[in-house]
């Protein structure tokens, strides 16, 4: 499996917001949605802020497949379900990146019922 190098994790994670985009049946790409994200060790990962049946995020768990963009990193990407153990270190990073935006915002990415959502993003081959 394909690893991110350190850079463009890096990168990534300096970048406010992320664009999505997954991939349909016949391999072309959905229109991007923007969104925010976070990285924790090796991976990056991402949530939706409205809950498991927003278009986004259900396509992206469908299909397993897309691509991302921030901070100048564009890659192919697998999409697959976070492990339940990042749950509270990823709500931490997100609450240091994105509080300054107020609690309303920050909160529909973190708190006890957005595990569901939580969708662990790595690089393809």
């Amino acid at each position: 499996m394909a690893q991110w190098t350190t850079d463009e994790l890096r990168r990534i994670n300096a970048s406010t917001e992320l664009r999505v985009t997954s991939e349909r049946a016949d391999g072309s790409l959905r229109p991007y949605t923007t969104i925010w994200h976070s990285t924790l060790g090796d991976a990056l990962y991402i949530r939706s802020a409205h809950g498991p049946q927003n278009g986004w995020f259900r396509r992206a768990l469908h299909s397993g497949k897309g691509r991302i963009s921030a901070g100048g990193v564009e890659k192919d990407v697998t999409f697959e379900l976070a492990d339940p153990a990042v749950r509270s270190d990823l709500d931490r990073a997100l609450h240091q990146k994105y509080d300054q935006y107020g609690p309303g915002p920050v909160g529909a990415i973190t708190g006890p019922d957005v595990l569901e959502t939580t969708l662990k993003v790595m690089p393809r081959d």
